[in-house]
Formats: structure tokens, sequence, C-alpha cells
């Protein structure tokens, strides 16, 4: 099985963090026998001189074709413009694609694309399979439907990728009924749960992992991209309810400086961190050193940054969105509450008051691990490249 993944979402060495779930996931697969993968990573980036600007230079700069932990990645980059212009990213992304992978064809003939962002990866990849004959599975991961399926372009785009492509993935139960909602086939769409590496994230000793940071009482972590939707303002404005807790936030992101203005306006510097971005193998340690995990988004798939704080046995308090009711399947798991931060504190302090042990909030965790989201997703583009094939057997179609 050859397969072309297909995925603006994924880490270079600008971001070494952007999309770390997609490599994740893209390891697995390229691991199991039988399977040769191609990574292709579409850059969007403005015409010179505008990609020079301290936003782009970095992913303007990167090499187009390398070896990313054993992975084959090519970076062609696309034209991009921000903003009314966004909405024809699709066709940019063809527009560049087209020519580019008509000459990796020669040397790779894959068998599938199998694409893993609904925007602007999904109406791209359904054209380009339709353009060679080759089946397509798109997977959503939340903010694809979320924010650009709420967009009267967007939608149209991604019902008619939808439409088009031979199967679609859904990384939670909920996030399905949000597809289906906005106007995707259902029939079509798998529930493809994410993965957590239960070696590396696990329990350890929380008190020597908090003397490590150099933290005395409970603590919270909050890790996420910083923008309005992940809602770190709403747990900054619950701290002023914990005046014995330490708050470490973690990432980076457009809102950075406006919460760091709301920490020092509400007098939390001694109590709140910014961390800024952080990389992956510093998370385990920050998860087991936490009494807590909060990241109250108001919309997600099922955010792995969830199933990794359980998996070290701390629980998580969250909104009620995407897989959420999914993860959090008993009160050691977590808490699920409203998006104020007095329903945030509440949920805290009955968790650092009450704890129901780590070994019983880590059991939440240990069915998302990466070995079954490989087996599902190699069982997943098997089962669509056999049935392309046999659609496309003289032998089966004569009458």
């Amino acid at each position: 099985m050859r397969v072309l993944t297909l995925s603006t979402l994924f880490p270079d060495a600008s971001r070494p963090t952007f999309g770390i779930f997609v490599e994740r996931q893209t390891l697995g697969l390229a691991a199991r026998e039988g399977v040769e993968l191609r990574v292709v990573s579409p850059r969007a980036l403005p015409p010179a001189p505008l990609d020079g600007h301290p936003r782009y230079n970095a992913r303007a700069e990167l090499a187009e074709d390398e070896d990313w932990k054993g992975l084959r990645v090519y970076r062609p980059r696309f034209m991009h413009f921000p903003g009314p212009a966004v909405r024809y990213a699709p066709g940019f992304m063809v527009h560049r694609l087209r020519r580019y992978l008509l000459a990796l064809r020669e040397e790779f003939p894959f068998d599938i694309i199998d694409a893993e962002y609904f925007w602007p990866d999904g109406p791209a990849a359904a054209f380009l399979g339709q353009a060679w004959d080759v089946p397509v599975s798109i997977k959503a991961r939340g903010s694809d439907i979320h924010l650009w399926g709420q967009r009267r372009y967007g939608r149209r785009h991604i019902v008619q990728a939808g439409e088009a492509a031979d199967g679609m993935l859904a990384v939670s139960e909920a996030l399905k009924r949000d597809m289906v909602a906005l106007g995707l086939p259902e029939e079509k769409i798998r529930v493809h749960y994410t993965g957590v590496d239960l070696d590396r994230f696990v329990i350890a000793d929380r008190a020597a992992a908090k003397a490590a940071l150099r933290i005395t009482g409970p603590l919270i972590v909050c890790v996420g991209y910083l923008i309005e939707r992940k809602g770190q303002r709403l747990v900054i404005d619950a701290m002023t309810s914990l005046p014995d807790a330490t708050l470490l936030l973690v990432g980076d992101g457009p809102a950075r400086q406006a919460l760091q203005v709301q920490i020092e306006q509400l007098g939390l510097s001694n109590r709140v961190r910014l961390l800024g971005p952080q990389p992956h193998e510093a998370l385990p340690p920050l998860f087991a050193a936490a009494d807590v995990s909060v990241l109250p988004s108001s919309s997600e798939g099922l955010a792995n940054v969830w199933v990794e704080s359980i998996a070290c046995g701390t629980p998580v308090v969250i909104a009620d969105v995407g897989g959420a009711r999914e993860l959090v399947d008993s009160p050691a798991a977590g808490r699920i509450v409203e998006r104020t931060p007095e329903a945030i504190a509440d949920a805290v302090r009955a968790i650092i008051d009450a704890p129901y042990g780590r070994e019983r909030t880590r059991r939440s965790a240990e069915r998302f691990t990466w070995e079954r989201n490989s087996e599902a997703l190699h069982a997943h583009l098997s089962a669509l490249i056999e049935r392309h094939q046999r659609g496309r057997d003289p032998a089966i179609l004569a009458p």
C-alpha cells in the first residue's frame, strides 16, 4: 500500500510541535508492514517579498524535500493571501500540487491520498483524487469543521469534498455528529480516535516533579495555542478564586500579549506564568507535576492534551465540547464544566480537595493507544483502496 499523506498540519524546523499528533499517527502508519508512505506538507506563503515578513520567513526558508524522523517529507509552497482571499486556498493548493504530484507519481505511484485536515487540504485532495482516479480519505479534527465549516465558502468546499471523498474520519463521535449536521454523508464517516504514548505519559512522583519546577502547593497546567477559543483568559480569571494555586500556561499564539496584560492587571504575576511553547517531551513532567489540567475550549474534536494529561494521572477540567464526554467517562478523569471562571474554579477546587487516585484517572486514557490508532487507519485506508480497485475492475463492472 503506497500512501500519500497530505497535511498542512505537520511539524517542521520552524514549528517543531505544530501538528505533532499528525506526525505521530503518520509514523505509526509508515512503520506497518507493507506500507510505503510519503508526506506532502504544503506551505501557505505570500509571494516575495512579502514572504520575508517575520510571520513567514522561517517557513519560507525551509527545504522543499527532506528526511523528517525517517519520513520523506515534501514541502512545496502555494500562494497565500491573508484576509478575504483565504477562501481561494484550496484552488491555490491544487494549482501548485497538480504538476508537483504528477512528477512525484513517476517515482511513487501512490494508491491513495490521505488528507489529514479538512481545510484547505480536503477540497484539494478530493479534486486531485478525481483527476488521477485514486481514492481519497479526509480526516476532520475539530477547528476545520467548527471554524472553516461555519463560513459559507468553507462549508460549500468542505461538503463538496466530503461528497467526493471515498471515506472520512472524525476524531470523536461528537465531531462525526457535527459533520453530519454540516451536510456531510454519515455513511462515509468513521470515528478514528487519537493515540497517546502510554510509555512516555506516565504517573510520576508529583512532589518530586513539583520540586523540579520550584513549586509548592496546588499546581494547574493549561496547554494549548494561545487564542480566545482555547479559553486561557477564563482560567486566569478563575485563579483569583484559587489563592493557594499556581498556574502554568504552555503555548504561544496571538493572545499572548493580552493574557500577559490580564495577569498583571489581576496581580497574579507571582502565581501565573506564561512558559511559551515547549517541546513535546517537556509535557509529561508538567502533567505529572500538576494536580489538575484545564483547557476550557469553546470547540474541539478530541484534544490530544486532554488524553496526555489523563494518562499521567492528572484529571482535566474542560468544557462540554467535542469528544469531552467520550474521554471523561468517570469523576476520576475530571470534570466537564460551563465556560465561566466560577465553574472552572469550583471544579479545580473539588478535584484538589478530594482526589480519586491517579491510577483510576489513568484508566480513562488506556484505550487511546497509537497502536490501535495505526491499526484502525491501516484498515480504513486498505478498505478504501480495495473498494476503489474493485469498482474499476471490468470483470466486476461487466453486465
